[in-house]
């Protein structure tokens, strides 16, 4: 690919590199690290997002927008499917609360 073209990524692949973008905030307010991917390429269950170069260091009281490459692993059918069970399972227990005025283990 020359410099100054773009040509969006193929999303049936089962891998592919894209851009992003890396916000993050590291403030009294808030403290968040964002990446959002060119092209609005969605991310499914399963699906791996690993995005390349040195970790982002961000001092205390700043923020921070950073332009760089991720590569987008698409999980096969049984991934998907394995992601999505497991993950309703794991968020059951996230939920697992009490409304009484005494705690019973």
């Amino acid at each position: 690919m020359q410099l100054g073209t773009h040509s969006p990524p193929d999303m049936h692949a089962r891998k592919f590199d894209v851009g992003c973008t890396i916000r993050v905030s590291h403030t009294f307010e808030s403290l968040h690290a964002h990446v959002e991917l060119d092209d609005n390429i969605p991310i499914f269950p399963g699906d791996e997002v690993i995005v390349h170069g040195s970790p982002v260091k961000v001092p205390y009281g700043e923020t921070a927008e950073i332009r760089r490459t991720a590569t987008v692993v698409r999980a096969g059918p049984i991934e998907r499917l394995w992601t999505k069970a497991t993950g309703r399972l794991e968020m059951m227990e996230l939920l697992e609360f009490s409304f009484s005025e005494r705690t019973r283990l």
